[in-house]
């Protein structure tokens, strides 16, 4: 077994820490400006312009299960869909709101279409819920709400009640953990407490654990749903850590107590969580692969986000990121399911990252660059059983402590190295994946 324990959590993450790869879908009226998730925030667009999509929100062509498919194919395990983001609109059937799906041209619960799609798939389903809404109207205005620049932004402020919305939160966070079966992740979004207004705007807070009533929305969650894994951006730390569109470059720890922690990176293929129809920084083929690599090889799970268009499908582009992962994953998926970073007593190459099965008894060099006939690994003489790669389970042949070429003999002396004798074509695979069984 490897040798790696983390911070008890108050969820099952059994499961999530063996899947490691999931899909983020952040999907609302906002696909229809389609220009970022955040365009009512970014363009401070009034109430009775964002109405305009409200009315005539339609996405016809939504299929959840071509969605499911897809994300199977990928070699996701799971799955978390934006039930309600930023901008308040809830794509579920709330009784507590009349600011939701089944009142647009859609006309019927696109979250129920969504659970059940993917649970018939096989896969882990999640919620996303957002903290904030630019919608309520007991939702404070503060520096990132819209109407934060009005000449009487102050005067709209009075008689609004945080409570009333903590309330509000707690019955829809109840609705959607009571109405859709099991549902196995919880993911709330954000909390900035730490925020102030400056000038002017001084009476304007950040919002944290207090603002929303945090103790009590986490109780309500664990009573209905157990087992449910709940991240910590309600500034209570649960089950997961988030690092956010940044790749760290070890396990992520506890600043408080430096213990390792169950983290997710999560991740877009473009730069915006939201269908935006003319961003262009979409990921390369070997950075969407990179990125699931590097985050297994230190212990983490990766979330990548599709953000689909407002008739429902996902645009060619999106569909093209996926089949990355599905043509890689369908070959390699045995160095990312079950694995966790190797022990620090295996040291990588240049070029290289390491993961290893939780039993200990498997060790995967994923090869970021192919090198020249020989791959050489520190310390692993007398270590290994067998080698092959993973994509056509094909015999590498190995030398320990010393290199079997006529140019080598008397140059390369290291009692301690496994040398790997590669052929000279790189194989046809993106990251070719070496298999180690050890002994």
């Amino acid at each position: 077994m490897t040798s790696y324990v983390t911070k008890k959590t108050p969820g099952d993450v059994s499961w999530f820490t063996h899947d490691r790869f999931g899909m983020f879908i952040h999907w609302g009226l906002y696909a229809m400006p389609a220009r970022h998730e955040w365009i009512k925030n970014r363009e401070e667009i009034s109430e009775e312009h964002y109405d305009l999509y409200f009315e005539h929100f339609n996405p016809d062509l939504y299929d959840p299960k071509e969605w499911a498919r897809q994300a199977k194919a990928a070699g996701m395990k799971y799955v978390v869909m934006t039930t309600k983001h930023h901008e308040g609109f809830c794509m579920f059937d709330s009784k507590y709101t009349d600011y939701k799906c089944t009142n647009t041209p859609a006309g019927r619960d696109l979250v129920k279409e969504y659970v059940d799609a993917f649970r018939a798939e096989g896969l882990h389903v999640g919620f996303y819920y957002s903290l904030i809404d630019w919608h309520h109207p007991d939702f404070t205005i503060d520096m990132y709400h819209p109407r934060r620049d009005d000449p009487d932004a102050l005067e709209q402020n009075q008689g609004r009640d945080m409570r009333r919305y903590a309330e509000y939160m707690r019955n829809q966070v109840t609705e959607l953990l009571t109405n859709y079966g099991k549902i196995d992740i919880l993911w709330f979004d954000f909390s900035y407490s730490h925020l102030k207004g400056e000038g002017s705007k001084a009476w304007m807070k950040g919002k944290g654990k207090d603002d929303w009533e945090a103790e009590e929305l986490i109780a309500t969650a664990r009573k209905l749903q157990p087992g449910i894994i709940i991240d910590n951006r309600t500034e209570i730390d649960q089950d997961l850590w988030t690092p956010e569109q940044y790749q760290p470059t070890e396990w992520v720890r506890d600043p408080k107590t430096g213990e390792l922690v169950t983290w997710e990176a999560c991740q877009t293929f473009s730069g915006s969580w939201g269908y935006y129809r003319d961003e262009m920084t979409w990921k390369s083929p070997d950075m969407l692969i990179g990125m699931l690599v590097n985050t297994v090889s230190l212990g983490g799970n990766l979330l990548m986000n599709v953000g689909p268009t407002a008739r429902g499908y996902l645009d060619r582009r999106a569909e093209g990121a996926l089949k990355v992962y599905a043509d890689w994953m369908k070959y390699n998926s045995r160095s990312i399911y079950g694995c966790t970073m190797a022990e620090p007593e295996f040291t990588a190459p240049a070029d290289c990252r390491l993961t290893q099965s939780a039993d200990g008894s498997r060790l995967y060099v994923h090869l970021f660059a192919y090198p020249f006939a020989h791959l050489k690994l520190k310390g692993l003489a007398g270590r290994v059983k067998y080698a092959q790669f993973l994509h056509d389970a094909s015999e590498l042949m190995f030398t320990e402590g010393k290199m079997d070429h006529f140019s080598a003999k008397d140059l390369e002396r290291a009692d301690d190295t496994l040398v790997l004798y590669l052929p000279p074509v790189k194989p046809d695979c993106l990251v070719p994946v070496i298999e180690l069984y050890l002994k």
